[in-house]
C-alpha cells in the first residue's frame, strides 16, 4: 500500500483528495472558474472565431478544458493540442495530427498541408458538424504560429465560420496576442477571461470541497491550517494541493487526528513544500 493511500485509510478518506493530475471528478467552481468555463461555453455557441483563457500555472485551466471536453455536443468536431512547438508549418501538423488525419511525410509541403486541414474543415461542415481545435499551454507558440492560426479562422462557407479556434495558456499568452504584429489575431479574439488565484474564503471552500469528496466530512483540516495553506500558496489551485497533500501526509505520521497550523509548519520549515520557493522566485522577478 502506498503512503497516499495508508494516509487517506488513517483519515477516513476512500482515496487521496489533493493529487495533482486534473481531475473532472474533484473540479471546485469557484466564482472565477465559473466564469471562466462560462466564457469557453459562450465563445463555443456564439461561433466566436477565437475564445482566450488565461491563468496562473496550477490555476486550474486544464481540469476546465476536460471538463469542457466530457460536455462536448455530439455536433462538434474537437482536436486538442498541448505544449505544442515549432516554427511554420509544423503547427498545422499538430492540429492534423490532433483531428486524425493522415497526410503522407514525404512530398507534403506546407500548402499540401494547408489544404489537408481546409479540407477536412469542409467536409465536417457538409455533415452539419462545427470544427473547434483547443490548443493549451498556448504561450508556448510563436507569433508567426499564432498568424497562421488565425488565417484558418478565415476559412468560411457563405456566413458560416467552419472553423473555431480556443486559446488556453499562462498570463503571457494575453501579452503575446497583444503584440502589434497579431492585431488582426487580436480583433478576432470575440471573448476572453483571466484565471487569477483564490481568495482565502475560496481557498478554504476548495479544501472542504475536496475532502468531502474523497470521502471525509471536510473538516480534516483545521480553519488555522486552511490560513496558513493560504498564505502559502498564494490561492493557487495546484499548490494548494501540494502543500495539503503533504500535511496530510505529515499528520498521518504523527499519528494526528486532524491537520493542524502546526503541521503545516512543520513542512514548510522542513522545506519540503518546493511551492514555496517558487512563489518566492516570482515575488523577486515582480519586486526587480
Amino acid at each position: 500500500m502506498s503512503s497516499g493511500a495508508m494516509y487517506a485509510a488513517h483519515f477516513g478518506l476512500k482515496q487521496r483528495p489533493f493529487t495533482l493530475l486534473p481531475d473532472p471528478e474533484f473540479l471546485f467552481w469557484s466564482p472565477q472558474h465559473r466564469r471562466a468555463y462560462s466564457v469557453l461555453e459562450i465563445g463555443i455557441l456564439s461561433r466566436a472565431p477565437i475564445t482566450l483563457v488565461t491563468g496562473e500555472i496550477g490555476s486550474g485551466k486544464t481540469t476546465l478544458l476536460r471538463q469542457l471536453l466530457n460536455r462536448m455536443e455530439e455536433e462538434l468536431t474537437v482536436g486538442l493540442i498541448s505544449n505544442a512547438t515549432g516554427g511554420r508549418g509544423e503547427l498545422i501538423r499538430w492540429a492534423l495530427n490532433a483531428f486524425g488525419i493522415e497526410v503522407p511525410e514525404d512530398h507534403a509541403d506546407y500548402v499540401d498541408l494547408y489544404q489537408a486541414l481546409v479540407d477536412f474543415m469542409v467536409h465536417e461542415y457538409a455533415e452539419g458538424r462545427r470544427v473547434i481545435l483547443i490548443i493549451d499551454e498556448a504561450q508556448n507558440l510563436s507569433a508567426e504560429s499564432l498568424e497562421e492560426l488565425r488565417m484558418l479562422t478565415n476559412v468560411n462557407s457563405n456566413k458560416d465560420e467552419l472553423f473555431q479556434l480556443i486559446l488556453v495558456g499562462q498570463p503571457e499568452l494575453h501579452d503575446l496576442v497583444l503584440q502589434p504584429q497579431l492585431r488582426q489575431l487580436a480583433q478576432r479574439v470575440a471573448a476572453s477571461f483571466h484565471l487569477g488565484a483564490m481568495n482565502e474564503a475560496g481557498v478554504r471552500d476548495y479544501i472542504r470541497h475536496r475532502l468531502r469528496i474523497a470521502g471525509g466530512d471536510g473538516e480534516e483540516i483545521t480553519a488555522d491550517a486552511v490560513h496558513r495553506i493560504f498564505d502559502s500558496t498564494d490561492g493557487i489551485p495546484r499548490l494548494i494541493n501540494q502543500l495539503c497533500d503533504l500535511s496530510m501526509m505529515y499528520a498521518w505520521t504523527d499519528d494526528e487526528e486532524f491537520v493542524s497550523a502546526e503541521t503545516v509548519d512543520a513542512v514548510l520549515e522542513d522545506g519540503v513544500f518546493f511551492g514555496a520557493q517558487l512563489l518566492g522566485g516570482a515575488q523577486k522577478e515582480k519586486q526587480a
